[in-house]
């Protein structure tokens, strides 16, 4: 073995001993680190049994069955795992400049049959219909370098959450009860919040920044937001606003409510765009794409959001409503509301916009080339066990991107845990060809036009084990 061979094995060793640390009985060590070292295996499926047959060929069902117990019924904080790998990881992202986003997402796994955790016919983003299938909500930190998941937990809909049998055969905590995934969003936020997590601006798409309740708890968490939200979204255009309350008549209480009527009345957002001058529109060019500059027109404005504002004695504050209308288009394409700064430019607005492709690529990575979707158990322990121990395996990766060129001159030290105290946690296909993804939502780790990173190796040179070493995985 070469010497970047050997320091490269060693980098693994020692990171997989810096999570074993907070993985408890050492003899989960030793799983921990096979089960780790088989997401970055050549395999077709990282589901327990091939992930053995390559690790130990001479005694699979032994293997086998050591991974499978770790994995769906080891007593291991899943909180505790991921704030490790947050703490090992974090630093090489930020090497490369500072946090600047917090994204909200979730993502679905396609899923025959009605009895893993979970399960149900709901609508997966993945394939823009309703499936049956199962949804984690994730929180990541990002810049424009480099993104990783540091919260991820399973939607529980409401029929299994209200089903003890299902309950029960499936092992979901008593403390888990139905929540929806903008509360689960927002419980993650706040862990991180506690936890000390650099913060960023809070990204989201429609499906959460359409939620005005959950706009407000992160203005009241003190976090800035650049959230996707519907055409229809009612806003008072600039410089109006709801009527104040009404005059007092002398007789029973005095009115406090805002008012609208026939002639004063919010317009949604769609109508606002095509009622601007063509003076408002701006070209703008959030970076390079694979063949040329992906550039679009672009319009924002300081308005006042008018949800159930007549229910309010006070207006909503004024915020941003950005507006995406490319050239060609018939009307305009998207919409976000952001509570940056009134003195912050368009270019600012739309790279924040546009950075929250960031966790579509990690969901690429994660699923494509490190299982996310190939766990075959049914229960919520191994769920989440498996998602955990992929995310642990893709900081590895990131932390080894971070040293290729043109920054492989900053030597990777061995990580050590930060003495800073954590607070207590709480589909079965082929593999496929990676999909397009929509071309507006692609982003680059830079956020100026230069180099597309898109063609970089997902898991370049990274020794592990030698007598694996042939068989490593490359994208």
């Amino acid at each position: 073995m070469d010497r970047a061979a050997e320091a490269g094995e060693a980098r693994f060793a020692a990171y997989v001993a810096s999570l074993a640390g907070v993985i408890g009985h050492a003899d989960r060590a030793e799983p921990l680190r096979d089960y780790c070292t088989g997401l970055l295996m050549p395999c077709e499926r990282k589901s327990v049994e091939p992930m053995a047959a390559l690790l130990s060929p001479s005694r699979v069902s032994g293997k086998h069955q050591s991974l499978l117990h770790f994995v769906g019924q080891g007593p291991w904080s899943d909180t505790k795992v991921l704030g490790a790998v947050r703490e090992l990881v974090l630093p090489a992202i930020v090497e490369q400049g500072p946090i600047e986003a917090w994204i909200v997402d979730d993502t679905g796994f396609a899923k025959k049959g009605a009895h893993s955790v979970g399960v149900a016919r709901q609508y997966c983003g993945r394939f823009g219909k309703t499936e049956n299938c199962q949804i984690a909500v994730t929180l990541s930190v990002a810049n424009q370098a480099a993104s990783l998941p540091i919260a991820y937990r399973l939607y529980l809909p409401q029929d299994w959450a209200t089903d003890a049998a299902r309950r029960m055969k499936t092992h979901v905590p008593e403390d888990v009860q139905f929540k929806p995934k903008s509360e689960i969003a927002l419980d993650q936020i706040h862990a991180a919040l506690a936890a000390g997590v650099p913060p960023g601006v809070v990204l989201a798409d429609p499906a959460y920044g359409c939620n005005t309740a959950f706009r407000s708890a992160l203005t009241a968490a003190g976090l800035a937001y650049v959230v996707g939200v519907q055409s229809n979204v009612g806003v008072w255009p600039p410089g109006t606003g709801p009527l104040p309350a009404g005059a007092w008549t002398g007789r029973g209480q005095r009115p406090s409510l805002l008012r609208r009527d026939e002639d004063h009345r919010p317009v949604s957002a769609k109508q606002l765009a095509q009622s601007l001058p063509a003076t408002a529109w701006s070209d703008v060019t959030w970076r390079e794409g694979s063949n040329k500059p992906l550039t679009s027109r672009f319009a924002a404005l300081r308005v006042r959001p008018s949800s159930r504002d007549v229910e309010r004695s006070t207006p909503h504050a004024v915020e941003w409503l950005l507006i995406e209308w490319p050239k060609g288009e018939t009307e305009p394409a998207r919409y976000w509301l952001s509570t940056l700064p009134e003195d912050t430019s368009l270019d600012r607005l739309v790279e924040f916009a546009k950075l929250r492709w960031r966790i579509e690529r990690d969901y690429e990575e994660l699923k494509s080339e490190l299982g996310l979707a190939h766990y075959e158990g049914r229960g919520w322990v191994g769920f989440h066990h498996h998602a955990t121990l992929c995310i642990a395996a893709y900081g590895f990766l990131i932390r080894e991107r971070a040293a290729i060129p043109p920054s492989a001159d900053r030597k990777l030290q061995s990580p050590d845990l930060s003495n800073r105290p954590r607070p207590r946690g709480s589909p079965a296909t082929p593999r496929t060809p990676r999909r397009k993804l929509h071309r507006h939502d692609q982003a680059q780790a830079q956020p100026r036009l230069g180099q597309d990173t898109l063609s970089m190796p997902l898991l370049p040179l990274i020794p592990i084990q030698s007598h694996l070493l042939q068989a490593l995985v490359t994208q």
